[in-house]
């Protein structure tokens, strides 16, 4: 699209057609029904910005007449530079989706950024992965296996703080894994796979099953009545319900002690986990800091 066609068109325009690139490349689709329910204008006009993209961004978009929507071109090239840290807000937040440009804050502030980013075009496959509940075919390099092709099964992202996941059925090793995307190469949808019942996210206990924790300021450490203020705490603690596939990585993030016996004295662990067995069963649980598989056969067990 050239760039003086695109500072012809009113702000507005603007922000629908971003939306109408965003849409297509992360999701693989859009009706015009999105526009209108986005941006709260008539079909008409919908109509009119999407004939608009196509003829300025030639060969983005596609007419799906069987499913009466517009679909991913297959010589897209990206028109508006999106941020990374945008469009994952995006995808797990739903604002963010205006023109990408460099608006005014209206307050000073700074906040820290993640040293990494995953690349777009590789996150664009997976989320449309996701959204047509299609496999993935993928390149992925481990720090234990190395580089392997893999088939996946994707359904969900996971923020660590630190990088992104994509959760997913991997049909090599037959269970439910995270895979890091800025891991992930040469992403290819299968389409035309089925996918079976199994690889579904409704049998991934991990995911289903959520876990009740509870934390409380930690017991080595001073100022316990500022922890609370600090992490809102109610009666002393605060009640935490995770997906058990996630919970090492919350408590890793927030720095939280679970080790049973509050050993961890470092200043940064202002919190400690009440009760660990509440981890049990939790795959990722040893991410947790402290944490220890607790005994499952003590000698004394044998003389009830």
């Amino acid at each position: 699209m050239p760039t003086e066609k695109l500072a012809e068109l009113t702000q507005p325009q603007r922000d629908r057609l971003a939306f109408v690139e965003l849409r297509v490349r992360l999701i693989g689709e859009i009706r015009r029904q999105d526009l209108v329910t986005r941006f709260g204008i008539q079909s008409a006009a919908a109509s009119r910005d999407l004939a608009l993209y196509r003829e300025l961004a030639l060969g983005n978009i596609d007419y799906d007449s069987r499913g009466k929507s517009y679909v991913l071109g297959a010589n897209f090239r990206p028109v508006f530079d999106f941020p990374t840290e945008r469009v994952l807000s995006w995808l797990t937040q739903g604002f963010g989706d205006g023109e990408p440009m460099r608006l005014k804050a209206w307050v000073a502030s700074e906040s820290p950024s993640r040293l990494t980013h995953p690349d777009l075009d590789t996150l664009a496959s997976v989320t449309r992965a996701i959204h047509q509940e299609c496999p993935l075919g993928i390149e992925y390099h481990s720090i234990s296996s190395g580089r392997t092709e893999r088939e996946i099964v994707p359904f969900a992202l996971i923020d660590d703080g630190l990088r992104w996941h994509v959760r997913a059925f991997d049909r090599k090793s037959q269970e439910f894994r995270d895979f890091v995307i800025s891991r992930i190469k040469c992403p290819v949808m299968l389409k035309g796979q089925p996918v079976a019942p199994h690889e579904t996210s409704v049998q991934d206990i991990q995911w289903t099953r959520i876990v009740e924790l509870e934390l409380v300021p930690h017991p080595d450490q001073p100022r316990p009545e500022i922890t609370e203020m600090d992490y809102g705490m109610r009666d002393g603690s605060l009640q935490l319900k995770l997906r058990a596939a996630t919970a090492g990585y919350i408590l890793r993030k927030w720095s939280v002690d679970c080790s049973p016996d509050h050993s961890l004295r470092s200043l940064e662990y202002r919190l400690w986990l009440r009760d660990p067995l509440a981890l049990y069963g939790v795959k990722n649980a040893q991410l947790a800091p402290g944490y220890r598989v607790p005994d499952q056969l003590r000698p004394e067990a044998g003389l009830n």
